[in-house]
């Protein structure tokens, strides 16, 4: 058994997929090391990893797990606590699957969160830079090329307070669209549309509908105290014509018996 499992560590071939996101880059480094694979085992997705066992280069730095493919291509998921392969039946809203159809489920196969020795590719993010640059990670910076939309993120990447113009920031983002060859257009720029933009306009429209609520709300509290109504109207006509039909019973029978 120790003879199999040194051979079988002695060829383990990897990749470690590392992202920073300070700098907006990643790179996929060949790991073929057992030392290096070592620190992984049985570490979980969400667990830090110091890089120092990587070699010199990563000294200083701190990984995250994020993920990871196993050598025939499943992916790993985050909640399955094993390192094994499993069947899970899976819907829209779960990972590692993507719905065709309306309410479909499907029975997938995917790998646990456990790191084992089947892992062909482990992806990382840089949590804490060390001493030294990783070329090609963290000595190039490549920026976004498409902002945040939505109003509140942008206000909290810019840190705005509430009188600030948001629109203005967003245009931080604009780029430059360059003209189709053949046309004599004009190159134009492009900058993020923002998206829940509490305006003036917003909040009239958001006055009109509460008080159409408000006025289908009363609406339908009169139709319910007039159906109300009526219903006893009628259960105290119905009752009247009873009682009037017991009367005219009884007084035929009476004059039936004085016969």
């Amino acid at each position: 058994r120790c003879r199999c499992r040194s051979s079988f560590h002695a060829a383990v071939k990897m990749k470690y997929n590392i992202s920073c996101p300070a700098t907006g880059s990643q790179k996929t480094i060949d790991i073929d090391s057992d030392h290096a694979f070592k620190p992984f085992v049985d570490k979980r997705i969400s667990h830090e990893v110091a890089g120092d066992t990587l070699g010199e280069g990563f000294k200083g730095y701190i990984f995250r797990i994020t993920g990871g493919n196993d050598k025939q291509g499943f992916p790993m998921k985050q909640g399955v606590l094993t390192n094994t392969r499993v069947r899970l039946l899976l819907d829209k809203n779960k990972s590692c699957y993507r719905a065709g159809r309306k309410g479909e489920r499907k029975r997938k196969s995917v790998r646990g969160c456990i790191v084992d020795s089947q892992m062909s590719v482990i992806s990382l993010v840089i949590v804490k830079k060390g001493d030294t640059d990783i070329p090609g990670i963290t000595d190039v910076s490549r920026p976004r090329r498409l902002g945040p939309k939505r109003a509140s993120k942008i206000k909290q990447l810019f840190a705005l307070e509430k009188g600030d113009n948001i629109v203005d920031y967003a245009k931080s983002f604009k780029r430059k669209i360059e003209p189709k060859e053949g046309k004599g257009e004009k190159h134009r720029f492009k900058y993020p549309k923002v998206q829940r933009l509490v305006t003036p306009r917003r909040l009239q429209r958001k006055r009109h509908m509460v008080a159409c609520k408000r006025v289908r709300a009363e609406k339908q509290r009169d139709l319910k105290t007039g159906y109300a109504t009526l219903l006893a109207q009628r259960a105290k006509e119905h009752n009247d014509e009873k009682i009037a039909r017991k009367e005219r019973l009884s007084s035929t029978r009476k004059s039936g018996n004085e016969d």
